[in-house]
C-alpha cells in the first residue's frame, strides 16, 4: 500500500487552507508541509497498525499484521484454521486452537509484561517467524493451546472460573 497518495492529499488539503490565510500563511504552510511529510507517514502506519490490531481481535485465531518496506506498509493476513487437526498427545499445536469462548467483553485486549529468558525468546521468536505469525500473535496461539490441553485433563471445556472477572478490578505486580 503506498502512503504517497495520501499524504499528497493531506498536503494539497492544508495549502488550500493555508491560502485562507493569505499570503504570509501560505508562506508558512509551504516551510511547514516538507517536516511533516515523516510525521504524517508515521500516523498513517499507526493507524493502519491499530486498525490491524481491531481486525486481528476480530480475526482470532487468525491475525493480520502491517510490515513496512521501503515507504510500502503491507498487510500479512493469516487466516485462522479452517479445522483443528487431531490432537496429538501432547495437546494441540499452537495454530491449530480455538480460543475458548467467554461472555462479557470478548473483544477487549489487555497488555501483560512477560519476562522471559532470552534464549527462550529466541526460541519463540524462530518460531513464530517459521508459522509466518508475529511473536505476539505466536504467544496468544500457544497460551490459548495450552489452555485447552489443560482443559482436557482436567475434564473442563471453556474458560476457566477467573475468566468472569471485569477487566481493572484485579491489581498484580511488584512492589517496593
Amino acid at each position: 500500500m503506498e502512503l504517497t497518495p495520501y499524504v499528497e492529499a493531506l498536503r494539497r488539503e492544508l495549502t488550500t487552507a493555508a491560502e485562507v490565510g493569505g499570503e504570509a500563511a501560505r508562506a508558512l504552510a509551504d516551510r511547514l508541509l516538507p517536516p511533516l511529510d515523516a510525521a504524517v507517514r508515521l500516523t498513517l502506519l499507526e493507524a493502519l497498525s491499530a486498525a490491524a490490531d481491531e481486525i486481528s481481535a476480530e480475526l482470532a485465531p487468525g491475525s493480520v499484521d502491517v510490515r513496512l518496506r521501503g515507504g510500502d506498509a503491507g498487510f500479512v493476513v493469516t487466516p485462522p484454521p479452517a479445522q483443528a487437526a487431531p490432537a496429538d498427545a501432547d495437546g494441540p499445536a499452537p495454530g491449530d486452537v480455538r480460543f475458548p469462548v467467554t461472555e462479557g467483553d470478548d473483544a477487549t485486549m489487555v497488555r501483560i509484561n512477560l519476562r522471559l529468558s532470552s534464549s527462550l525468546k529466541a526460541m519463540i521468536e524462530d518460531s513464530a517467524a517459521a508459522s509466518g505469525l508475529s511473536v505476539n500473535a505466536w504467544i496468544v496461539r500457544a497460551a490459548a493451546a495450552g489452555l485447552a490441553n489443560e482443559g482436557r485433563r482436567s475434564g473442563r471445556s471453556g474458560a476457566s472460573p477467573k475468566s468472569n472477572r471485569i477487566v481493572g478490578e484485579s491489581y498484580t505486580g511488584w512492589a517496593r
